[in-house]
C-alpha cells in the first residue's frame, strides 16, 4: 500500500484538528467557557499582556487554520506565539518542557510550523481561492509575451 496517496487528506485533517484545538483554547480564555483560562473558569481580563493577546491569536489563527484560509500566514503567527509562550513563560521556570509545563506550547509551536511549511493540504479554502484566482485571471493579449513563474 502506498501511503503517499493519503498525504493531502491526512495533512488537511491534521490542520483542522490542530486549528480546532487552538481555537478552543482561545474561546476558553477569552470568554471563560469550557473551563475558562487554564481551568479557572474565568476569562482573561481584556487586553492584558500577554495572556489576552495570546488568546486572541488562538481564537483568530485557530479558526482560520481550521478552515484553511491564509493558512501559512496564520500558522506562522500561531507558531511564533507559542514559541514566545514557551521561551518567555515556561522555559525560565526549568530547562525541560516536562519540568516547566511547556509541553503544550512546544507541541503547538512545532505543529503550526509543520502546517506553515507543508501548507494546508486538501479541503482548505486556500485551495478554492487559489483556483478561483487562477481561473479568473485574464489571458494575455494575443502575441504578448507570456510571463513564466
Amino acid at each position: 500500500m502506498n501511503l503517499d496517496q493519503f498525504r493531502e487528506p491526512v495533512l488537511a485533517l491534521f490542520r483542522m484538528v490542530v486549528g480546532l484545538m487552538f481555537l478552543l483554547h482561545g474561546v476558553a480564555s477569552l470568554f471563560g467557557v469550557l473551563g475558562g483560562n487554564r481551568g479557572t473558569g474565568q476569562a482573561i481580563e481584556l487586553a492584558t499582556w500577554p495572556g489576552w493577546w495570546a488568546a486572541l491569536i488562538q481564537l483568530v489563527c485557530g479558526a482560520l487554520v481550521l478552515i484553511g484560509l491564509f493558512t501559512r500566514t496564520n500558522a506562522t503567527l500561531a507558531s511564533g506565539s507559542m514559541a514566545y509562550a514557551y521561551f518567555f513563560v515556561h522555559q525560565p521556570q526549568a530547562l525541560l518542557p516536562l519540568n516547566n509545563g511547556g509541553e503544550l506550547a512546544a507541541m503547538y509551536s512545532w505543529a503550526f510550523l509543520l502546517i506553515a511549511v507543508l501548507g494546508p493540504g486538501a479541503w482548505a479554502l486556500d485551495q478554492f481561492t487559489r483556483r478561483t484566482r487562477s481561473t479568473s485571471a485574464p489571458d494575455p493579449a494575443p502575441g504578448a509575451p507570456r510571463m513564466s513563474g
